[in-house]
């Protein structure tokens, strides 16, 4: 598609009942207007300037020389030359530059416009001065980021409706074969509706938690916790899932771990996560090992388990939103939202894997931010 195609259609989040493209308003006419007459003022006031400097200096050379004191109508010709000779070369100067330096600048004032419009695609030519090559290839910089953003909230919309419309069409489908009498009203189809309604409740609290984190807004209720107890607490939690499926889950820590500053419940939340994906991926007769370890500089927590794996291209993606592996059935979220529960704490997550040799993530949290 040619520009002037792209230019012609406007974009998908554009409302349908205004004109496209949207031209310059009057203000910004009147901006720019103002922009070029303020830069011709001051250029005028640096252009007499030089040709006051070139007429002091020629005067000065002439009365040394004895030409002023002995002819006045030679020094008269003598500064009329010079004035006229340092207007012309002020001109020619002050022509050239304002070429240089007003070409780019417009091209990049012509090119906000058209990101203002809502065109992100838009690049300018890095030319001009240095102090213009760095403004091009910083609008340019910004322009690409603007775009990458704008793909992103579309991709997350579309992800976003799509997970939720696959438990909102189970319960819409339930209540009406119960309203129309396909399905009995018994506890078992109230049961199965109570947990849509829980797949629906977990998804928006997930979509919250990623918005609030990936925001910088995430507020961490901060207390002295004992790491090596809370990992114990949701090995516990999961091993009655692991137990029916026939996955063996132990847990070792050394003694003498000093309690640290976190969040328990969003930590608990991030080593939960860990665990489910482990439980669910790894089959019958597979092990899972939890370790905690702490040293100078960080607490680390260690999930690793034999079972299924990620292929080197499931790896790639795996933290990120809404990405899920062959026959996964979560949200595609809970990595994601792993990660970025263990930044907001300072630390780091790191995960390896292998398809067929299980796979290994560590959780580190450093000492000294707390």
């Amino acid at each position: 598609m040619t520009w002037t195609e792209r230019r012609r259609r406007p974009p998908s989040w554009w409302p349908g009942n205004e004109p496209w493209p949207m031209r310059a308003s009057r203000d910004q006419w009147r901006g720019r207007m103002r922009f070029f007459r303020r830069m011709a003022f001051l250029s005028l006031l640096v252009l007499l300037a030089g040709v006051g400097a070139a007429i002091a200096l020629v005067w000065t050379a002439a009365a040394r020389i004895g030409i002023v004191a002995g002819s006045p109508a030679g020094a008269v010709v003598i500064a009329i030359g010079a004035m006229v000779g340092a207007l012309s070369t002020a001109a020619l100067i002050l022509a050239g530059g304002m070429r240089l330096f007003a070409r780019p600048l417009g091209e990049v004032m012509e090119a906000a416009s058209r990101v203002a419009d809502g065109d992100y695609a838009v690049q300018v030519a890095e030319r001009g001065a240095p102090p213009l090559r760095g403004l091009a290839r910083a609008f340019n910089t910004m322009a690409r980021r603007l775009a990458d953003h704008d793909r992103l909230r579309r991709d997350l919309m579309a992800d976003v409706a799509h997970e939720l419309r696959t438990p909102l069409t189970v319960v819409q489908g339930k209540l009406e074969g119960l309203l129309d009498g396909v399905y009995a009203r018994d506890d078992r189809q109230l049961g199965e509706l109570l947990d849509e309604t829980r797949i629906l409740a977990r998804l928006v609290e997930d979509l919250r938690t990623l918005a609030l984190s990936e925001a910088g807004t995430l507020t961490l209720q901060k207390e002295p916790t004992d790491i090596a107890e809370l990992v114990d607490e949701s090995v516990r939690a999961a091993s009655g899932e692991a137990a029916s499926r026939g996955v063996a889950i132990g847990f070792d820590a050394p003694p003498g771990i000093e309690p640290m500053d976190v969040d328990p419940v969003r930590i608990r939340e991030v080593i939960g996560n860990l665990l489910t994906n482990a439980v669910r991926h790894t089959p019958a007769g597979g092990s899972i090992e939890v370790r905690v370890r702490q040293d100078r500089t960080s607490m680390d927590i260690e999930v690793r388990d034999s079972g299924e794996g990620m292929s080197a291209e499931d790896l790639a993606h795996a933290f990120d939103r809404f990405h899920k592996g062959a026959g996964s059935r979560g949200s595609g979220l809970g990595l994601t939202i792993a990660r970025n529960l263990v930044r907001a704490h300072g630390g780091e997550i790191v995960l390896a894997s292998e398809a067929g040799r299980g796979t290994h993530v560590v959780v580190s949290l450093p000492l000294a931010a707390n």
